[in-house]
């Protein structure tokens, strides 16, 4: 039997996902490799949303986290995590939220992101109305052009603003750079020193004048091994906990293992060479082009559209299968799938054992 395969299936519906803790233990593991130092991790939440994963991670030691919103902070906390960054610039209502998290868990330290005036003067005030203080990252725009501020002049004022805000601890730079994926490493490490590079200009014009940027957390998924090789420098991973078919044929040298599987059944053959599969939308990520999944056996599947509970592939070999057939496959992308499962099926020596929550999956818990 393949690792990934159970052997208790007839008792599982379908579609599921499937995590293996043992595999999700030796990516910690390589994590840790990588990083040289559990004190350099500050692993991103948004991958598995669960306090069970969380836990595996604090007991090598990672007290540090990353996450992208208020539920997910909450569950962290909940978990006892020391350090929990909010990851999302908080905007409005999520203010509040954000405050109402340090006020209701006061044994973690909160932190947040900052890219512009606007929310800085509105966070610094509210923090003086609370007698609080604050920390605030800048998040810093490296080319990725989703969030953050440019590093140039206007970043500079920035800086110089979190650290004369009198109820803000301005703790360093966000600098986040997603969209370096090159496949070759040398080239990747290239592209990603070339665009960190004007963080570190910034950080010398800073440093020049007196103003001290305490902290550079850099990087996720992709230039983890990258900014590992770099000194003072905090790293948050997150697809390394359960890794996906689109990092893993991407980035095979950083040697991570598949840890969450899709389980699915055929329920339909409408047509000569058609099978549909139970995999629609609401169970698997649906962002990308085909192929969204790579299935753990040999096929000549080829994936042509996707529905609300659909998934539907064209074989040039119908006979071979029938209706209630099982396949395994691995998502392209693991992150926005998890988020699909109120539980995810815990495998053990070929076994579904229990299911772990995904706690985080809503907007909210308690706050």
């Amino acid at each position: 039997m393949n690792w990934y395969e159970i052997s208790n299936i007839d008792t599982i519906a379908t579609p599921a996902l499937l995590v293996f803790p043992e595999r999700i233990k030796l990516n910690i593991q390589r994590m840790l490799e990588i990083s040289g130092d559990v004190n350099r991790l500050r692993p991103h939440t948004k991958t598995h949303k669960t306090a069970e994963v969380i836990k595996l991670q604090q007991e090598v030691g990672i007290n540090k986290f990353k996450c992208a919103t208020i539920a997910e902070a909450e569950l962290l906390a909940k978990c006892g995590a020391k350090e929990i960054l909010l990851a999302m610039q908080p905007v409005a209502e999520n203010i509040n939220r954000f405050f109402k998290l340090k006020e209701t868990y006061p044994n973690s330290y909160f932190s947040t992101l900052v890219d512009n005036d606007l929310i800085l003067e509105q966070i610094n005030k509210l923090a003086g109305e609370k007698s609080m203080k604050v920390g605030l990252w800048m998040d810093v725009n490296v080319g990725m052009n989703r969030t953050g501020i440019v590093p140039d002049e206007k970043a500079f004022k920035l800086f110089k603003s979190l650290i004369a805000s009198e109820n803000i601890i301005a703790e360093g730079f966000h600098v986040y750079d997603g969209h370096l994926r090159n496949p070759n490493f040398n080239q990747r490490k290239k592209d990603c020193d070339t665009a960190f590079e004007k963080v570190l200009l910034l950080k010398a014009k800073l440093e020049k004048e007196s103003f001290n940027v305490k902290h550079i957390i850099a990087g996720g998924s992709p230039s983890f091994p990258v900014h590992a090789l770099r000194d003072d420098v905090d790293l948050s991973p997150g697809t390394t906990l359960l890794w996906d078919a689109g990092y893993g044929d991407l980035f095979p040298e950083m040697k991570m293992l598949h840890a969450a599987v899709l389980v699915t059944r055929i329920i339909s053959k409408p047509s000569e060479g058609i099978l549909c599969l139970d995999l629609g939308h609401k169970s698997l990520a649906s962002e990308m082009p085909f192929p969204r999944v790579k299935f753990l056996k040999p096929n000549d599947f080829e994936q042509i559209s996707q529905s609300e509970e659909h998934f539907v592939v064209k074989t040039k070999t119908p006979e071979k299968y029938n209706i209630g057939d099982v396949f395994y496959a691995v998502p392209m992308h693991i992150c926005p799938t998890v988020a699909k499962y109120q539980e995810l099926k815990v495998v053990k020596n070929n076994a579904v054992v229990g299911t772990w929550d995904v706690v985080a999956r809503n907007q909210k818990i308690t706050i």
